[in-house]
């Protein structure tokens, strides 16, 4: 009787093959650990596990976006509040140790705590549809600027009469080093071993620029249709809103207020005062991809937006600085966005 009134709080240190879960009490006293196996199977008798303990009132996961990602799904399908939980920081661990049971305790005293309040993001709907197309794009453009670096370094050190040859319009340059011709039998020269290595990486180059543009011409419509309300925010285009998209999740009732979506974008002002000065500054932390986004918003906004133009200049009046001024511009952007998005997952959750 006294072990089905208990309520437990259960703590999960993820990992790729394996999670090790942790019970504890309301005192935060452990109750158990174990390992389960990172499967479906594996979760069901993690679950199981911790309803022997008592009524699990809450589960602290670390990783709800990476290992802890199906762990995450399997519970929220079966109402059980999750928390998500930050690693601990260095300090804890120097002090404490490192294990997987130590994790997976953390993680339960966290979630029981308070200090772990976050809610996940769900992951089952067409934002995460968005993300897993927005990886393939990024993958893609990164590798294309990696080749086209490539390829403008062997320009610059190849021989004389090549770098004359190649020389024109730089919007042709990979089209005419793909179509160099290149004598197999004479790889041994520095010029044709250059020439080949050369069309190599155009080719490259061109398949990638092939592979975005597909990518792009998936994401648009997709974004279009899962937020017309964000799409429509001054400045913000497909690329962007899928980031912000992507970084408020299917669930943006998760951020409580536009303060929220602010800190996690990194663009909620820190104080940095002392003495008689009175002063914020800008924050480093957050999603940095998010708040690249924002700041892509907020260039488009200072140079074509006369409203913004206006800010920034009555601004610099007072003596802020470009990047004080941006800090400001930012934290506006996003009660724009916050209601933006709001407004959009409102229109995809009614029937």
């Amino acid at each position: 009787m006294a072990a089905r009134k208990r309520q437990v709080t259960g703590g999960v240190d993820t990992h790729g093959k394996t999670h090790h879960a942790a019970a504890v009490d309301q005192a935060g006293r452990i109750l158990g650990d174990q390992e389960f196996p990172a499967t479906t199977a594996g979760y069901q008798l993690l679950l199981a596990w911790l309803r022997g303990f008592g009524a699990v009132v809450k589960v602290g996961v670390e990783g709800t976006g990476t290992y802890g990602a199906g762990l995450a799904r399997f519970l929220t399908a079966r109402g059980i509040a999750l928390v998500e939980v930050d690693r601990p920081d260095r300090r804890a661990r120097r002090a404490k140790g490192k294990s997987d049971p130590l994790d997976a305790l953390a993680a339960a005293r966290a979630a029981l705590s308070g200090q772990a309040n976050g809610t996940p993001k769900t992951r089952t709907g067409p934002v995460e549809a968005i993300r897993a197309l927005r990886v393939a794009r990024r993958g893609a453009v990164k590798a294309r600027t990696a080749a086209l670096n490539q390829l403008h370094g062997l320009i610059a050190s190849a021989p004389d009469t090549l770098r004359q040859e190649l020389n024109g319009p730089a919007t042709t340059l990979v089209n005419r080093c793909a179509a160099l011709p290149v004598n197999e039998t004479r790889l041994t020269d520095p010029v044709e071993a250059t020439k080949a290595a050369l069309a190599v990486i155009a080719t490259r180059i061109q398949t990638l620029t092939t592979e975005i543009n597909q990518a792009d011409r998936r994401l648009r419509p997709v974004v279009a249709r899962t937020a017309p309300h964000l799409s429509a925010v001054y400045g913000v285009g497909p690329d962007v809103a899928g980031q912000l998209l992507t970084t408020a999740g299917d669930n943006p009732d998760r951020l409580r207020s536009d303060a929220a979506l602010a800190h996690l974008c990194g663009a909620a002002p820190i104080p940095a005062s002392s003495g008689r000065t009175d002063r914020h500054r800008l924050n480093r932390g957050g999603d940095r991809a998010a708040n690249s986004a924002l700041h892509t918003i907020a260039l488009v906004r200072m140079r074509y937006d006369p409203r913004t133009r206006a800010y920034v200049d009555k601004r610099t009046k007072q003596g802020l600085n470009k990047k004080e001024i941006m800090r400001c511009l930012k934290r506006y952007i996003v009660r724009e966005v916050h209601t933006a998005l709001l407004a959009d997952f409102t229109a995809l959750n009614t029937p």
